[in-house]
């Protein structure tokens, strides 16, 4: 007698991650970011069993790493029975092909892995559309012909093309018709949004942004009183949230969005217009930092970089130092000669370098202890309240 399978029960993934390190991107940088595709991997599901790095030039056009460096990751697949290569940066459709070829197992880059994030994460209509549009433009040049599934979602029972069309066309030219109807239901979702935010207009909108995995919701939550999903994982927020805040008597609109990462698909940007609308349109950022993070710095750099790419770059924007209770350092002795590092400043010797400049746009606090709760509210409640004056002066009487 046959054993059923329980279709619910999912073997767990073994991988391997890649790396490269080269002149834009150092050793160091480069096992930082291997560090973070590893959070990635385990937010997705995969254990991670190996890390490898390639010093390159420039990428190898047949299989990104070069013979010498696969025969190694190949060695390593076939005695550890490995079931998945990631590599940190986004392959070539030709590359991938090659390397599933060549190493018999599923190879995902980057740019995949953090679309089947969002694709696992993605809960309400209208963020998995946003999802499946970003995931449909990645597929279409990676098309190789094993998407013939796709044809069932045309929902008819002919092809515009003759019976000796390539098969490949026809997966393409389905791919095309899903990213059309795609974009045809977000422009749909996109008006419907757009209104609702028109009725907010006289209120104050503020919105929580930062790098993923900052604390954004749990902050959330203690302002509005809300029980918005938290967790610590990458990307747990990808719908945006918005809740009426009340702090005394004045009461303002308060945003989660989804969180920021370096090399953010492209896809995604364009797919997440909407949900980035809530950003472009506040009056007021709150930018979310995990100061107890050791690259805090480069998560600050790449959420200000994308605020530029959006177009919001230039709003009045609260920095606030999350995780203060998570923050750690190694206090050198007094005869270590060694230089001092970023592990070795305690939080308070940190609070005196560039952060002492930020004067009252800078503040410290744990969401989760609910450390300096106080002075973060006090202080978001003076600036909303000056920029609802300026807005309603007719409404000073109230304050």
């Amino acid at each position: 007698m046959k054993k059923v399978l329980n279709v619910t029960e999912k073997e767990i993934e073994t991988a391997v991650l890649i790396g490269v390190i080269n002149k834009q991107q150092n050793e160091a940088l480069s096992f930082e970011y291997l560090h973070e595709l590893a959070f990635l991997a385990e937010t997705y599901g995969v254990v991670t069993k190996k890390t490898f790095t390639q010093k390159l030039e420039k990428a190898d056009k047949a299989t990104f790493i070069g013979k010498g460096k696969l025969a190694e990751v190949k060695s390593y697949i076939v005695e550890n029975k490995i079931s998945v290569v990631i590599f940190d940066d986004e392959l070539l459709p030709s590359q991938q092909r090659n390397l599933e070829t060549e190493l018999g197992v599923k190879i995902i880059d980057r740019t995949n892995l953090i679309l089947e994030i969002f694709s696992q994460r993605a809960q309400t209509a209208h963020a998995r559309t946003q999802v499946e549009l970003a995931r449909q433009k990645y597929l279409l040049p990676r098309l190789t012909g094993m998407w013939t599934h796709l044809e069932r979602q045309r929902g008819g029972t002919g092809t515009r093309g003759g019976a000796g069309e390539m098969e490949i066309e026809t997966d393409r030219r389905i791919s095309r018709d899903r990213i059309a109807q795609l974009q045809d239901d977000l422009k749909i979702i996109d008006k419907q949004m757009a209104t609702q935010r028109k009725n907010r207009g006289e209120f104050v909108r503020v919105a929580l942004v930062g790098y993923t995995n900052v604390g954004k919701s749990t902050i959330m939550n203690l302002m509005s009183k809300s029980d918005v999903f938290a967790e610590n994982k990458l990307f747990a927020t990808l719908d945006t949230t918005v809740r009426k805040v009340t702090i005394e008597n004045l009461f303002f609109l308060l945003c989660d969005t989804v969180g920021f990462i370096r090399k953010l698909p492209t896809q995604l940007v364009e797919s997440f217009k909407s949900t980035l609308d809530e950003v472009r349109e506040a009056d007021l950022l709150i930018h979310v930092v995990d100061i107890s993070h050791q690259n805090f710095e480069d998560h600050i750099h790449v959420v200000k970089q994308t605020l530029i790419d959006i177009g919001a770059g230039d709003k009045p924007t609260i920095l606030v130092f999350n995780k203060i209770d998570a923050f750690t350092f190694v206090k050198k002795d007094e005869d270590d000669l060694t230089p001092t590092t970023r592990e070795n400043i305690s939080l308070e010797e940190l609070k005196n370098t560039w952060m002492k400049d930020l004067n009252e746009n800078c503040l410290f606090i744990s969401a989760h202890q609910k450390t300096n709760m106080d002075e973060f509210k006090k202080t978001i409640y003076d600036t909303v309240k000056a920029i609802h004056i300026k807005r309603f002066p007719y409404n000073n009487l109230f304050y």
